[in-house]
């Protein structure tokens, strides 16, 4: 029987260790790389390079950047007195994708969750602090994923902002517009009707 060879095996092996990717998807990206050019694989690997090399997280917002300040941060026309708080870079992406939130934002990286070992001094939320503190932001938009976690890391910053004169404020959340009620689920509903707002 055909044994794959030592290089093959450790190519696998590093795909598999990847989010989302089993020991079978795995395979089939190793042996597409195999079969495509050599000049298209090895622009995967400068890819991979380029990003460890030159992406940083921005010294401001903790935002993926390639300089000292991410874009959204050296953007002159941003609302600087708006701050929205996100888990993860990816969370800001999606929020700048709907093209509706002209301030700044401040990325904690990560969550509390003390099942996981993670605590509020393994997120940036000294930083945060520090930037509440300087007096210059008037709202403070937490947008946190609506967790158990995400709950509880908000609150937590919460609490901590409450000396400084700053609007605290959370994502909306409840039922989305087009929906049916007898399909939502309980938690949704719970959201909404707590969450509710006047007419």
């Amino acid at each position: 029987m055909a044994q794959l060879t030592e290089s093959v095996v450790r190519l696998i092996d590093q795909l598999s260790n990847l989010p989302g990717i089993g020991r079978k998807s795995a395979e089939r990206v190793a042996y597409h790389l195999l079969r495509v050019g050599k000049e298209e694989a090895l622009q995967l690997a400068d890819a991979i390079r380029d990003v460890k090399e030159n992406v940083r997280y921005c010294s401001q917002c903790f935002n993926l950047s390639e300089g000292d300040l991410c874009t959204i941060c050296k953007d002159p026309q941003r609302d600087a007195s708006v701050l929205c708080v996100v888990e993860q870079p990816r969370d800001l992406i999606a929020l700048e994708q709907s093209g509706v939130f002209p301030g700044l934002y401040h990325v904690l990286l990560g969550r509390i969750a003390p099942l996981e070992g993670i605590g509020p001094d393994q997120l940036t939320i000294d930083a945060l602090v520090s930037r509440v503190a300087q007096g210059d932001i008037r709202e403070v938009i937490m947008a946190t994923n609506p967790t158990t976690e995400g709950d509880g890391t908000a609150l937590h910053i919460s609490s901590l902002l409450a000396e400084f004169s700053v609007k605290l404020t959370r994502l909306a959340r409840g039922v989305t517009a087009g929906s049916v009620l007898e399909f939502a689920n309980k938690e949704v509903l719970a959201d909404a009707m707590t969450g509710r707002q006047s007419l």
